[in-house]
């Protein structure tokens, strides 16, 4: 069968699938920014999927994984909110307010490096010979592409957004493998609760400090 000959098959699909979902929101995000400010528009955002998320996570298949959170796990899930949509998500719309979107996509791809550097350290994973030469590519890509780096004014502060939200990235996503590696809380539950943490953290600091923007329907 293709699964057995292919046995990462269905991850690499997946992975591909998500690489472009994630790459078609930078242009859909900066549509938006014309008209609502970035925190406020990143709490929306997120506060809309968590609505429709959480359903799935109330099912009576999943009720039993919710209920069996320990504390342990609840704090995981809240630092996991914080680190993956609170400050990586705020951070990338922040970026994206003040650099073009490839500017933002291209600094996004030093997580890849980060998280590299940080799973040996922290999940034991060292990198293979043809990882390393990946990590090497990835980044001479990234300094071809800047040098000689020109950023002035307003762009220094999406430069530092965009620097935040990839060392957020990095943390997150060393911190959701480990959470999912356990394989004792289902991906829907870790997915609902940490995205609902985040949503109101992005949603209550977009409120409060850039307002509530006016929504109209555009034809």
């Amino acid at each position: 069968m293709l699964r057995d000959r292919f046995p990462h098959l269905r991850a690499i699909l997946q992975a591909l699938l998500v690489t472009f979902l994630w790459s078609t929101s930078w242009v859909l995000i900066k549509v938006g920014l014309r008209d609502i400010p970035p925190v406020t528009f990143a709490g929306l955002r997120y506060a809309l999927a968590f609505a429709c998320l959480l359903p799935l996570a109330l099912r009576s298949s999943s009720r039993l994984s919710l209920r069996g959170l320990t504390g342990r796990r609840w704090l995981e899930l809240v630092g996991l909110g914080i680190l993956f949509y609170a400050l990586t998500q705020g951070a990338s719309f922040v970026s994206l307010a003040y650099l073009p979107a490839m500017t933002v996509s291209l600094l996004w791809n030093l997580t890849t490096i980060t998280v590299a550097m940080l799973g040996i350290w922290v999940l034991a994973e060292p990198l293979t010979a043809l990882q390393w030469g990946g990590v090497v590519l990835n980044l001479l890509g990234v300094l071809i592409y800047f040098f000689p780096a020109a950023f002035a004014g307003a762009q220094l502060v999406g430069l530092v957004a965009a620097l935040v939200g990839v060392l957020a990235n990095a943390g997150s996503s060393i911190l959701g493998r480990s959470v999912n590696r356990r394989g004792d809380v289902q991906p829907v539950v870790v997915t609902a609760m940490s995205m609902g943490v985040g949503a109101v953290l992005l949603l209550t600091t977009g409120v409060c400090l850039q307002g509530v923007p006016p929504l109209r329907v555009q034809h």
